[in-house]
């Protein structure tokens, strides 16, 4: 990172207590290295992250306290006091109880977000049910941050790592449902999201988009089904009559499988496992969730709450650190498409400078 740049403040929410959100967040800052270019920003309680480490052996990984993210030191990870109270932990045991100090964890680290407190944020997994056993009125993060924006606009889920970029066109509705959700229309504005995501947060800048199909052999001429052909294949000649370089739809199983994916910057999937799952497959444990079309950054690892492991020093805080890696690459960035963007001969200026020493 450029010396005259400040570190990134990170802002990070604790996820589900019971879960190993605590956990991967200590294990990703054991190592100090990570320190050296942001500024960590955790929104728990000095109470429960001490329970935590105790109970985890992560007793070296210290924590610096504030009363405000703005008083945050660098390299240190720097923790808000949500909360006071000392409350009882019961890891790996779904509790809406606890999800009440998860939705304050992520409303503070928002609301500090939205101040430029913080420049970027980093989820910890919650428990969706538990969420909303204790009144968050979203189906999840993604829902909230939206609302919390003031933004009405459409946003997408991509998963990032290993050199795949993965977004879908339908998300967390029943597998029922999904044929009916899939218009021309929905996978335009979708498409049109990850292009701009590939553009300005991944730094691509002429990107190559494949569309997967819906039915198995994408349909098979119609023999499968009528959806690749009647709603898939004319967003895709839309999408190019616009400019977006798009191919499909594919048949995911052989576009996977064969390793049609490799030849592509980023993939369009129909439904959520039709995706994720061969993304989870090719690159978990070092994948990233990136919200796309949001006016802030927001990034989270690829798994979930861990119940089934929490509590036993096991988790792998991979995800997670890729996740806080993610966010700084996409603010710095987006910084930079926006230079580019308002100065397209910038970019030439700076190579010719550099060339003549």
């Amino acid at each position: 990172m450029s010396e005259t740049r400040p570190p990134i403040r990170v802002g990070i929410s604790c996820g589900d207590l019971n879960g190993i959100g605590l956990e991967v967040v200590l294990k990703c800052f054991e190592d100090t290295r990570i320190l050296q270019d942001i500024t960590p920003v955790l929104y728990a309680s000095a109470h429960t992250v001490s329970f935590h480490r105790k109970a985890l052996k992560l007793d070296e990984v210290q924590f610096h306290r504030v009363a405000d993210a703005r008083e945050a030191l660098p390299r240190k990870l720097n923790l808000v006091n949500v909360w006071e109270e000392d409350i009882a932990i019961e890891l790996g045991r779904p509790s809406g109880q606890l999800a009440s100090y998860a939705i304050k964890s992520l409303e503070a680290a928002a609301q500090d977000l939205a101040s430029g407190k913080v420049d970027v944020l980093v989820t910890a997994p919650i428990d969706k049910h538990s969420m909303q056993q204790a009144g968050f009125a979203f189906p999840g993060h993604t829902e909230f941050l939206q609302h919390m924006a003031g933004s009405d606009s459409d946003v997408l889920m991509v998963l990032v790592g290993e050199g795949l970029r993965v977004g879908t066109v339908t998300g967390h509705i029943p597998l029922k449902d999904v044929a009916a959700a899939i218009t021309t229309e929905r996978i335009l504005a979708k498409a049109r999201l990850l292009h701009q995501s590939l553009l300005r947060d991944i730094g691509i800048m002429d990107p190559r988009i494949a569309i997967l199909g819906l039915n198995p052999h994408a349909g098979d001429g119609g023999t499968l089904g009528s959806e690749d052909k009647e709603r898939i294949a004319p967003a895709v000649r839309k999408l190019n009559d616009e400019g977006i370089k798009a191919m499909g739809p594919y048949p995911a199983d052989g576009f996977f499988g064969s390793g049609g994916y490799k030849h592509f910057d980023g993939v369009l999937a129909m439904y959520h496992d039709q995706g994720l799952a061969p993304f989870k497959a090719l690159s978990f444990g070092n994948g990233v969730n990136v919200t796309a079309g949001l006016p802030i950054v927001r990034t989270s690892p690829d798994h979930g709450t861990g119940l089934d492991i929490a509590g036993q020093g096991v988790a792998d805080e991979g995800s997670f650190r890729a996740a806080v890696w993610m966010a700084c690459d996409i603010k710095r960035n987006r910084e930079h498409y926006r230079e580019i963007t308002a100065n397209p001969l910038q970019p030439q200026k700076r190579e010719k400078e550099r060339k003549e020493g």
